[in-house]
């Protein structure tokens, strides 16, 4: 029996509609913060179901962690889009929708007859949006990309060099969660767009693009004077030694200080106010000159005492400051136990879990949950019922293709990595 929504919804997107084609992260990121602000999201899979259902540890086959995370707030159905009453299944029910969203390369979309143009042929206003490794009017927009390509191709792997100078990649999906995020306020952008004219639209996000914007909002430098050869790139703080985490007596404590009136409160803190008339960082231009020696100072006093007393030293100060706390720590935090981020449920066939809050707040209109995340299939009667199809008809669609044997989840050591080497052939994320 398919889960009901467990309240109303509340969130700005109320009353909008998703269908959602997505697998992997980016996409399925996008539209779970689309479902999260009250949108009514549709996720149509494959009879085999998202990939994503394997990754990872998990206690019922095609449930696995990885999929749990990011697929709340969202109804599962199951089409064969090779098949042509499953294709039209699907266009019935971009009919009724207001977005449209897809994991493919622009040439795999069209060859499955997906492309913006079928689909505005059925629904004129829709938005219709995808997040392809390149921009659409250059030579690789159908080129294959995921984010460890993404990573090293807009500079984020080389900035991120290890101590013996090889470049590698960040400890999580970078490129696929920002860009996931920008999909979705792309989408909302171009609703509101829509709000204001009629107009539907296309949308796509460029995965490489989207990140190297990101990475040259401060690394540009002096590039943006246009009189660089490429050899200016790079913002000098960021590539400081001491540029770190500082070292405590019993542990580690993080903090910034940016203008003139932030540093007077660090350097009294920590004892050398003398250091506020040298010329070496009295201004923000000097600073930047010495920032390796200002902050090897830093090191050093914060060294000499335990992070407790740092803390209410830096919270007397009024000094942004923060302890380093490893991932194993997060959920005993007393701030985020306080705040309720993490949020245990009780699945209708996964027992407990444990999710995080909505982040953002809304006064007037805040996101709620209304899902868990759904088995495969499991809303196939009651999305395709509503479009007029009988039981039976439903059930052909499907083909009890819900029921279908799941291969059961992969370890976890296998990680992305390993998903990455399956389905290298598959639409991008």
């Amino acid at each position: 029996m398919a889960q009901r929504a467990l309240e109303q919804a509340t969130g700005p997107l109320t009353g909008l509609r998703v269908i959602d084609l997505t697998i992997n992260v980016l996409g399925p990121v996008a539209t779970q913060i689309l479902g999260d602000m009250g949108a009514d999201v549709i996720k149509v899979e494959p009879p085999s179901g998202d990939q994503n259902r394997q990754n990872g540890p998990g206690r019922n086959p095609g449930m696995s962690v990885f999929y749990l995370i990011m697929n709340r707030n969202k109804r599962s159905i199951v089409l064969d889009l090779k098949q042509p009453d499953c294709m039209e299944a699907l266009m019935k029910l971009v009919e009724t929708a207001d977005v449209i969203v897809h994991s493919m390369r622009p040439s795999a979309a069209k060859r499955l007859g997906i492309c913006y143009e079928k689909i505005r042929e059925r629904n004129p206003r829709i938005i219709y949006a995808f997040a392809p490794g390149y921009r659409g009017d250059g030579p690789y927009k159908d080129m294959p990309a995921f984010d460890d390509v993404i990573q090293g191709e807009s500079g984020l792997a080389a900035i991120n060099r290890d101590a013996d100078g090889r470049p590698r990649y960040f400890p999580t999906v970078i490129v696929d969660k920002f860009c996931g995020y920008v999909l979705a306020s792309s989408i909302s952008m171009a609703l509101y767009h829509r709000e204001r004219t009629g107009q539907g639209q296309e949308v796509l996000v460029p995965m490489l693009e989207t990140m190297l914007q990101f990475n040259l909002f401060e690394h540009l430098w002096e590039g943006a004077l246009g009189e660089s050869d490429g050899q200016g790139l790079g913002y000098t703080r960021m590539f400081s030694p001491h540029r770190r985490p500082y070292a405590t007596q019993d542990g580690y404590i993080c903090l910034l200080a940016v203008n003139d009136e932030q540093w007077r409160r660090v350097l009294t803190a920590i004892g050398r106010p003398e250091l506020l008339e040298d010329p070496r960082f009295c201004r923000m231009t000097e600073r930047m000159r010495n920032i390796n020696e200002l902050y090897g100072i830093l090191g050093d006093a914060i060294s000499k005492q335990p992070s407790a007393y740092w803390e209410k030293t830096f919270a007397e100060a009024d000094v942004p400051h923060g302890q380093v706390r490893e991932l194993n720590e997060l959920m005993q935090d007393e701030y985020l136990r306080t705040t309720g981020f993490f949020r245990k449920v009780e699945h209708p066939t996964e027992g407990n879990l444990v999710m995080t809050s909505i982040p953002v707040q809304f006064s007037a209109s805040p996101g709620n949950v209304r899902y868990l995340p759904p088995n495969l299939g499991e809303h196939s009667q009651e999305v395709l019922g509503a479009l007029g199809y009988s039981a039976e008809q439903v059930e052909r669609l499907s083909a009890t293709r819900t029921g279908a044997p799941q291969s059961p989840p992969v370890s976890h050591a296998a990680g992305s990595e390993g998903m990455s080497i399956e389905i290298a052939a598959q639409p991008r994320s």
